[in-house]
């Protein structure tokens, strides 16, 4: 793990998730455009993002994180359960550097696991990226109400309600209300694999000249608060 990348909620003083992401794009002579094409992320919100004009969510943080072939510990540290089972007063609580998001993280990794699972919590008035990636998302209320926008469809989500999508769908959300939302989110996207290696596609990307990675999903930039 990266000392300069720690983000703990309790620690301040780190280097910006903005300023980590370029300083490794450039190590890897790497342009905006090819590490948008190879993360599937729009161009417009990367610059942002460079320069914490935006903070990203965790699932687009680690998209970016393999485009440029680090793991997500790289830019944010997320305390690993040290046994399977976690106990609510006890979980260490993170966020991303510049996010008012806070995770809970619930899973753990052991050789074959798929899945990815956090306690959010939201705070009033924000809004995340819309965003489009691999795998599947299940995402439950705890606590509060959010609003969930799936492929331009528009739903309020509270308490008990679930929602359970394919995350290549275009999908965003946020916090309409004047009170934290606290939601469980489970999904099959990578996220911390530590041992995370560059792609292809970056090592292509790198190279000049190199036919550029095809562009299948993109991050529209948008506030992340309201």
């Amino acid at each position: 793990m990266t000392s300069g990348a720690l983000a703990k909620v309790e620690s301040g003083g780190h280097p910006k998730v903005g300023a980590l992401i370029r300083a490794r794009r450039r190590q890897q002579q790497m342009t905006l455009e090819a590490l948008g094409k190879t993360a599937e992320v729009s161009v417009g919100y990367l610059s942002q993002v460079e320069r914490d004009h935006a903070t990203p969510s965790l699932g687009t943080l680690a998209s970016i994180a393999r485009a440029l072939g680090v793991g997500i510990d790289y830019f944010v540290s997320a305390p690993k359960p040290e046994t399977a089972l976690t106990r609510a007063a006890e979980r260490n609580r993170f966020s991303v550097d510049g996010s008012s998001i806070i995770y809970e993280r619930l899973g753990t990794d052991f050789p074959g696991n798929m899945l990815s699972s956090f306690v959010m919590t939201v705070p009033p008035g924000y809004r995340s990226e819309t965003v489009a990636h691999e795998g599947e998302e299940l995402l439950y209320v705890l606590e509060g109400a959010i609003t969930q926008r799936l492929d331009g469809e528009e739903m309020e989500m509270c308490a008990g309600d679930s929602l359970h999508f394919r995350g290549n769908r275009p999908h965003s959300w946020s916090n309409h209300t004047d009170l934290p939302a606290r939601l469980l989110w489970t999904g099959t996207l990578t996220l911390f694999r530590s041992s995370a290696k560059p792609s292809r596609q970056v090592a292509a990307a790198a190279k000049p000249g190199a036919k550029p990675a095809k562009n299948k999903k993109i991050v529209k930039p948008q506030e992340k608060r309201s």
